[in-house]
């Protein structure tokens, strides 16, 4: 079976390398220090959050093609807020998920909810973008990183003002979990095959809880993120201990993922 994770980190640093020639390291670095802005906590929005539920604006998969093609951020993400979001995690990857950093600066000051850039995140270069174009997080994926990466990139998050949503989908990567992360996800994808199977999320919850409590004195908030498609889940999941709940595909399939959202929490 093809690794498509292998396939996205090449192509990202293909990408990474075009856009550091057409803007250096040190000038993207002073104009992100020069974009002020109170930054909003997600962890803090889903732990006094009713619902949890971090909508995500995503228009395509590697698995499944274009899932709404043509979705705009100021026709959906709105909505969602108005709909009782939590939080909004924006794709920001073109080739593999229709996405755009630009959609992020293009809805920042129509919401007050906290916005994730979802990417593949392998370089400093894109905590500054995330800063610049109005993230208040950023997706640290274990399964991109080495440990001492997860850790660097963490540490380099915060001092930008940015909280971090650290993903592990298995076992080994336990021991990836960095000190003083915000939030902890369990992807219930496999990011080499890209299927879904939320038991992932079950299966994993109490050794998260005790990996966090030996690394963090401060436990972070914990989000199963992909494949939830049930209220009853959603509730389930919050008996485990969950907190946040990134749903993207169940309601972007819809001719109106903002109605699909706000019918899926009235039957929370």
């Amino acid at each position: 079976m093809r690794d498509i994770l292998s396939d996205i980190i090449a192509d990202k640093r293909i990408e990474l390398a075009s856009r550091m020639e057409a803007l250096p390291l040190e000038t993207l670095r002073e104009q992100a220090l020069a974009c002020i802005r109170e930054r909003l906590s997600m962890s803090e929005a889903l732990s006094g959050s009713e619902s949890g539920i971090i909508a995500e604006f995503k228009r395509k998969s590697p698995s499944k093609g274009w899932i709404h093609r043509d979705a705009s951020p100021l026709s959906v993400i709105p909505g969602y807020a108005l709909a009782g979001a939590s939080a909004v995690s924006v794709l920001t990857d073109a080739k593999y998920f229709g996405g755009s950093l630009e959609f992020i600066r293009s809805v920042r000051n129509s919401v007050t909810l906290p916005i994730l850039r979802k990417d593949f995140i392998i370089s400093e270069y894109q905590l500054l973008e995330a800063r610049l174009y109005g993230a208040d997080a950023v997706l640290l994926i274990a399964a991109c990183l080495s440990a001492d990466e997860c850790r660097s990139l963490v540490r380099k998050a915060h001092e930008l003002g940015l909280e971090v949503l650290f993903e592990i989908h298995s076992e080994s990567e336990l021991a990836y979990i960095a000190e003083g992360v915000d939030m902890v996800g369990i992807n219930n994808r496999n990011l080499g095959s890209f299927v879904t199977d939320v038991r992932n999320s079950f299966r994993l919850a109490e050794a998260l809880r005790s990996a966090v409590a030996e690394k963090c004195e401060k436990m972070p908030v914990l989000v199963s993120e992909s494949g939830i498609s049930d209220p009853a889940t959603v509730r389930d999941l919050r008996d485990a201990g969950f907190r946040g709940f990134l749903m993207g595909e169940n309601f972007m399939k819809t001719d109106d993922p903002a109605r699909t959202l706000s019918e899926f929490i009235a039957a929370l």
